[in-house]
Order: structure tokens, then sequence, then C-alpha cells
């Protein structure tokens, strides 16, 4: 999983070199890439070239902070070396370079070299001009109370709304470049009085020893960095919200941001934090513990619904009450196929409508989402393929599904629904039982940065239910949760609390 990096060798000095063998290596290099530009320019009787990739840089900054005072050094009457151009020009803290594989890198992330022929080294500066989109809106996290916007593209952005949720100078953003092919810049987010040594240091191991050629996002990187990949929890909480994202910080976990990706992940998580909402915070502590509730209900819901429609008409008629018996029976005298083919056919047509709705303009989907399920739901009670009932046991599950906060947790969640399907066409109940029994000794081998994945049931963890399954009023939530071994455990006195509410009744 993790491949340890060798110790690469330090690079040989191509300097002092011939302008215009320079220029030949490095179109080489580049293999005739017409993106690359040469500026040639005779200053203080020296040839000069500046280089650089066009479109990574900013022209306009390169032709008023370097290419101008370059052109009329001649006025300063100093000599042209390496020294004097950096203490006349010293704009974006210039630095030289002499390994040929450290300038093609440089050029890679928008640095401008400048090479004064027969000198030993190159001098370069940092123009890079970063695209990136302004501040929007959350659209795969949404939430009705609390902060709105979400990560961009931009790594300097996204550090930046860190550094704001997060006023202390004990948050930490450590730097890792991951990639050998297309180096990418990497940070890791903890706070230092907070974190457990031991989860900073498993994670410092994994980044050093990721040998990859690229990555391409935050949720590739999370990939290879989980305990597991052969299986379909995910182990690393992803998120696209920075204050659920500041929020883990403050709870002791760490987190990490990736250039050009639009979210981040923390860790270690739990099964449960996965329906954990920041949104819970910002409602009163009574309704914020039913919406908790009701994600964990909505995930027994979604999973074992649909199953066990299909066990009880396979195998177990007995539970189910006769008058509900007699409905079922009436619904389905013109459906010719047995419940896990009509089940199936439902879920796999939910799946495909989903799916649609999802590539599609969002408001072309969100119509076709609604249009669609009806017109084929009626379409297919009508031709007989289907069940009124369970249409409403399937589009119950899917709405049950839909109220996870996490994305990648409701997928999982409807991809467990197949095999459970299967199980229960073939052994009813009893293949339901051994379908979820499976799943509980999955869960309780799992593990998210060498933690326990079913914290705070297995180790049993009773002081974290409040703050895991429910939640209680702030001045009675004086403690972080235990399950992630944070440094400091109190989160404030509860003394102090209990004596401005004594003042404010």
């Amino acid at each position: 999983m993790w491949k340890k990096q060798k110790p690469k060798n330090k690079g040989i000095s191509i300097f002092p070199i011939k302008i215009n063998t320079l220029e030949k290596i490095l179109i080489d290099k580049f293999e005739g890439n017409p993106d690359l530009k040469f500026s040639r320019y005779t200053v203080s009787n020296r040839n000069v070239v500046v280089f650089f990739i066009d479109y990574q840089i900013d022209m306009a900054s390169i032709q008023q902070s370097l290419l101008q005072p370059l052109v009329e050094f001649d006025k300063n009457g100093k000599k042209l070396t390496n020294e004097t151009l950096m203490n006349t020009i010293p704009v974006n803290s210039p630095s030289t370079s002499v390994d040929i594989e450290e300038i093609l890198n440089g050029l890679l992330i928008g640095k401008v070299y400048i090479y004064i022929e027969d000198e030993k080294t190159a001098v370069d500066y940092i123009f890079a001009k970063k695209e990136s989109r302004s501040l929007e809106k959350a659209e795969t996290e949404s939430i009705v109370l609390g902060p709105q916007i979400s990560f961009t593209e931009s790594l300097s952005k996204n550090m930046n709304i860190v550094r704001w949720l997060i006023k202390s100078p004990d948050l930490v953003l450590e730097e890792y470049k991951i990639g050998k092919v297309s180096p990418k810049d990497v940070r890791l987010v903890y706070m230092k009085s907070l974190a457990n040594d031991d989860d900073v240091q498993t994670m410092r191991q994994r980044l050093k020893e990721l040998d990859v050629d690229e990555v391409e996002d935050a949720i590739v990187l999370k990939q290879y960095l989980e305990d597991s990949q052969n299986n379909l929890f995910p182990q690393f909480d992803i998120t696209e919200r920075p204050d659920r994202f500041a929020y883990n910080i403050t709870k002791g976990k760490l987190g990490v941001l990736v250039e050009n990706s639009p979210s981040g992940f923390t860790a270690p998580a739990t099964l449960f934090s996965f329906l954990e909402s920041t949104e819970d915070l910002y409602m009163r502590w009574q309704a914020g513990s039913f919406l908790r509730i009701l994600r964990f209900v909505a995930m027994f819901i979604s999973i074992l619904l649909t199953p066990t429609y299909v066990a009880a008409l396979t195998y177990q008629y007995a539970i189910i009450p006769t008058q509900i018996l007699i409905s079922i029976g009436q619904s389905r005298v013109s459906v010719p196929f047995p419940p896990i083919f009509e089940a199936l056919l439902l879920e796999f047509l939910l799946e495909l409508l989903r799916e649609a709705g999802a590539r599609l303009p969002t408001k072309v989907g969100q119509t076709m989402g609604i249009v669609g399920g009806i017109v084929i739901g009626q379409a297919a009670v009508e031709a007989g393929l289907t069940s009124n009932i369970l249409i409403i046991f399937v589009a119950m599950s899917a709405l049950a599904s839909f109220t996870t906060p996490s994305y990648l947790f409701g997928t999982t969640i409807r991809l467990i629904r197949f095999p459970l399907i299967i199980l229960a066409a073939f052994f009813g109940l009893i293949g339901i039982v051994f379908g979820i029994t499976f799943l509980i000794i999955h869960t309780l081998r799992l593990k998210s940065l060498g933690r326990p994945y079913l914290v705070p049931l297995y180790p049993l963890q009773i002081k974290d239910f409040n703050k895991v399954f429910f939640r209680t009023p702030f001045n009675h939530s004086s403690k972080r949760a235990r399950s992630y071994r944070p440094k400091f455990i109190k989160r404030f006195s509860s003394k102090d609390a209990d004596q401005i509410r004594d003042i404010d009744e």
C-alpha cells in the first residue's frame, strides 16, 4: 500500500553553459513545446536569457517587476552578476538553481529563470499565475443553518479559510509534496495541543512513504492512505465544508488539504461520524438530537426495508398482518415475477434515475428525477412489472439514504442493500441476519488511522454517547470525545458554565 521512496541523488550542475546549448537542452526536455518561451538581452555587455512557460506565469507582473528593471540595469552603473541582480531586483524572494531537473520542475510551477552567460547558477523568480474560482455555496453537503461557503481548488484560499475559523497559534499546517510525475502540495492540519501524537506520526509516515505518480484529488489521496482499501466503508471523513473540517480539527482529529481539490478529509473517523452534521450544533440540543437519531433510524430503514419485504413475501408470510397481506396480494395479482426480480428492477431503475439526475444540469436533473420517478413507477405498476406497495418501500429506502450528510457513506448504504436483497430472496430473514452479522464482524475489524471503527460502541465508551448518538446542552458538554484520544479532554470548566447559568436564572 505504501512504498518507501528511495533517496534522490543530488543533481549535478550544468552551469556554466552557453545560452544556445541551454536552450537546446530545455527544448529537447519539453519535446519542442511552443509554450516554452525564451527572451534574449544584452545587459552590461553580457548575454542574458529569460525563459519561462507561457500561461503559467503573470506576464503583466513580469514585464513591470522583472523585465523592465533588467533592461534598465545599465543605468545603475553596476556589473551584472547573479548577486547584483538579486540585490537590485529582489521581488518574490529570488533564489538560484544549478540542476536541470530542478529547473524543469520550477518551470512547471510558474518560475521565471534568468541566466547570465558564464555564471555558475541561474536565478529564479516565482511569478506563478493560478486560476481559481471564488468562494461559493456548498452543494454536496448543503445545510439550512450555519456557514454556507465551501472549499475551492485553491490551496492558499482553503488554508486561509481554516486559519480564519481556527484563530490559534497552536494550529499546525505541515507541508508535503505528493507525486513523482505531477507533484502536488499537500497540507497536514492539526492542533498541536489536541491531536494525538501517535495519530500525527502515523499520518506523517503514510504521507512520506506514499510513492505514486500523481494524486488527482483529496478523495483519491484518501483512498491511498486508508487502513484498508478492500471494503465499501470509507475510513476517512471527506468534506467540502470548511466549518465541518475545522470542527473535526478542534475535536483532536487530523485534516488533510490537497492542491486543486475542493474538499479535504479528516481522520480518524468512525462509522457514526458520517451521520453527524455541523447543523446539529446550530440548533437547540433537543432538535439536534432528534435529527441525529433520525439519521440512525434512516440508515437502518434504507438497509433493511426492501430486503425485509422480499424475505417476508418469499418465506415468512406469517410475520405480515392479515389485512396488509391481503393488500399486498391484491397489488401483486398481475405481477408475474418473484419479489426479488421486482425489487432489484426498481432498485436498479432508481439508481439509473439518481445517476442521470446527477449528470444533467441542475434544473433539468431535478425535473427529470421527479417526473421520471413518477412516470416510470406508474407505468411499471400498470404494466404489471411491480406492485404499488414495493414502490412505496423502495421510495422510503431512497429517501432514508438521502438523510446521510456524507455522500460517500450514503453510496455505501445503497450498495449494501443489493446483497441483502439477494440473501433475503434465497434464505429469508435468516439470510438478512447472516448479512447483518457479517457487516458487524467486518466493521469490528475495520480501523481508521489505527483506531477502532465502531468506537464508542466497541470498545465501549459510554461517556461519549452524548457526543455521538445524541446531543446534550453545551454547558453539559465540557469534555471532548475520549474516542479520538485527544491530549486535552476538557473544552471548558463545567463549574464556570454552572455559575453563568445561575447568574442568567
